[in-house]
């Protein structure tokens, strides 16, 4: 009976550290890093005209698949393309209002004005293409990575909400937004902790759009967090 006890002991006991151990006739020479991604990041508005300033935390949440295709027999170069989704907030103080069927852009005046919130929000299908170099091997899973990129968006979805006097206003299905936006893309570092940046190569709205006599050609820079997962 104890030595059946043992035994089993021992058979857990290999089941539960054994995973920690790399089994060298079980590596794969075929794999590839990387495939799931989630970023989570701070939005900064570019090019911002007179008078607009931004308040509070400007966030963006990212999450999607990228197919790893190592182009070296060391396989620690590749080419990475994918498909994702995003949604992107602004906390700021330009009013987005709609007329009729017209939307009307201004700067709230802070001093006669008091509000709570006042944000857009883009939600974007985003299409990530990355050139991939790291120090990964088949059996090393903490690695250094360097990836540039560039990434198209299609946006799919936005809003624009605003709470304070004299009403709240919510509008959604602004024509105004530019239906695709692409930029550049960075992400850096080591094992789970790794910096991502992008920076936007074209405006949020479309040229028509002024505020006043002043055309709205603001941009946005996304710095934060990306997280890969196998």
């Amino acid at each position: 009976m104890k030595f059946r006890l043992t035994l089993v002991f021992f058979v857990v006991l290999q089941c539960v550290f054994g995973q920690q151990t790399v089994d060298t006739t079980s590596i794969d020479s075929n794999y590839r890093e990387d495939q799931f991604y989630v970023s989570i990041a701070y939005n900064l508005l570019n090019k911002i005209p007179d008078g607009l300033t931004q308040s509070g935390f400007s966030s963006g949440l990212h999450l999607g698949f990228i197919r790893d295709l190592p182009i070296n027999k060391k396989r620690n170069v590749a080419l990475g393309i994918g498909m994702g989704l995003s949604s992107n907030s602004f906390n700021q103080n330009m009013l987005i209002q709609k007329e009729n069927s017209e939307f009307i852009y201004s700067i709230i005046d802070e001093s006669e004005t008091s509000f709570t919130k006042n944000k857009f929000t883009m939600y974007i299908l985003e299409m990530p293409i990355e050139f991939r170099w790291r120090t990964s091997t088949a059996s090393d899973y903490k690695f250094w990575r360097l990836y540039p990129g560039f990434k198209f968006g299609y946006v799919f979805a936005n809003s624009s909400k605003y709470s304070g006097s004299p009403s709240d206003i919510k509008v959604s299905k602004n024509p105004d937004f530019n239906s695709l936006q692409y930029g550049l893309t960075l992400s850096a570092g080591y094992d789970t902790w790794n910096v991502h940046f992008y920076y936007a190569l074209n405006p949020i709205f479309n040229k028509d759009v002024k505020i006043g006599n002043e055309s709205l050609e603001v941009s946005v820079i996304k710095i934060g967090l990306i997280f890969y997962i196998l």
